[in-house]
């Protein structure tokens, strides 16, 4: 038996999420499946984020144990020869016994993208979220950085959701200017939210980035996120923006 780390990036418009469902295909059912055809088995693969429908990646990592002997190079091409075009897998590596694509990760990294244009792109529509309007940086910057640290994000947890804490430990969370150039030319300025932390809440991510919108437009004061924190709201905090505009961009092992 061997336990194999796989890297995958995926546009996940079409796909009901990482996570197999009753209904609907799934990155995690399609990946499996390719698998299976390696093994001449049933294969489980455990994703290191349970990304949402519509949700994108480019460093989702899984894990699975096999007894192929393949090399990775030989699995890296047989996977994509059967996974669908939207996904890709980018990285095979052989891991010891008991790494877990989820519980042995340290950290990982999300990306949201927001396009300000006055009039929307068809080159961004599957993986910005398009808001209208001038949006103002400085305040979408000082709320975002009020976030860094150690603290109960029950404000921007779905209602509904179980766990066993809300309390999260977040590294960075940024806001930071970018051209967009794609399709026949430039498509206009984008604003892109990077965090990353040891852990996230479900919807938790879009949730901050619907908070920092507001304030953005001028429709909560920047300075409050830390009373948000502490008032512990859904009702609270902004809106949950839309998924197309997340990407887990990255997930780090070991020592973050």
């Amino acid at each position: 038996m061997r336990t194999l780390k796989l890297t995958l990036a995926y546009d996940g418009t079409r796909f009901v999420g990482w996570q197999r469902q009753l209904e609907g295909e799934s990155v995690q059912g399609a990946l499996e499946a390719a698998l299976s055809d390696l093994e001449g088995v049933p294969v489980t693969a455990h994703g290191a984020g349970r990304t949402d429908a519509g949700v994108h990646a480019l460093g989702q990592v899984a894990s699975t144990v096999v007894t192929f002997r393949h090399d990775a190079g030989t699995i890296i091409r047989s996977l994509n020869a059967k996974l669908p075009g939207d996904i890709t897998v980018v990285g095979v590596e052989e891991v010891p016994d008991g790494f877990h694509a989820r519980f042995s990760a340290t950290d990982k990294t999300y990306r949201y993208v927001i396009a300000h244009a006055a009039l929307p792109s068809p080159f961004l529509s599957r993986f910005a979220w398009h808001v209208p309007g001038p949006l103002d940086r400085g305040a979408m910057e000082q709320a975002a950085a009020a976030l860094v640290g150690t603290h109960d994000f029950a404000a921007f947890q779905s209602t509904g959701t179980e766990v066993a804490t809300t309390v999260r430990t977040l590294t960075m969370s940024t806001v930071r200017e970018a051209v967009a150039d794609v399709g026949h030319g430039p498509s206009g300025s984008l604003l892109v939210y990077e965090v990353r932390g040891d852990g996230f809440l479900r919807h938790m991510v879009r949730a901050i980035v619907g908070t920092l919108v507001e304030a953005g437009r001028g429709q909560r004061p920047a300075g409050t996120m830390a009373e948000l924190l502490r008032a512990r709201s859904r009702r609270a905090a902004g809106p949950t923006a839309p998924a197309h505009g997340l990407c887990l961009v990255e997930v780090r092992y070991g020592r973050p």
